[in-house]
């Protein structure tokens, strides 16, 4: 396991997490609750990351601005370490 971390929350803050953690919940405790937020936020962080990159791509594309590629795309994606 990592590190531990103290926050300070608001009321609000705590009811919801105290609503979201225990018997009839998916979580049996806070900690694994705000976890799992904030695996969640991590992931939408990452996939916005990842289509702005397609989106900048794209519109590229749509410029003209390529390279022609004439290699073996999956043996480049198969390649550890890369």
């Amino acid at each position: 396991m990592g590190s531990s971390l103290n926050l300070s929350l608001t009321d609000e803050l705590r009811s919801f997490i105290d609503e979201n953690c225990g018997d009839g919940t998916l979580y049996a405790t806070p900690s694994e609750f705000v976890r799992d937020v904030l695996r969640e936020k991590k992931q939408q962080i990452d996939a916005e990351e990842i289509r702005q990159g397609i989106l900048e791509g794209l519109h590229d594309a749509v410029e003209g601005r390529i390279v022609e590629f004439n290699g073996d795309l999956k043996s480049l994606i198969d390649e550890p370490g890369e």
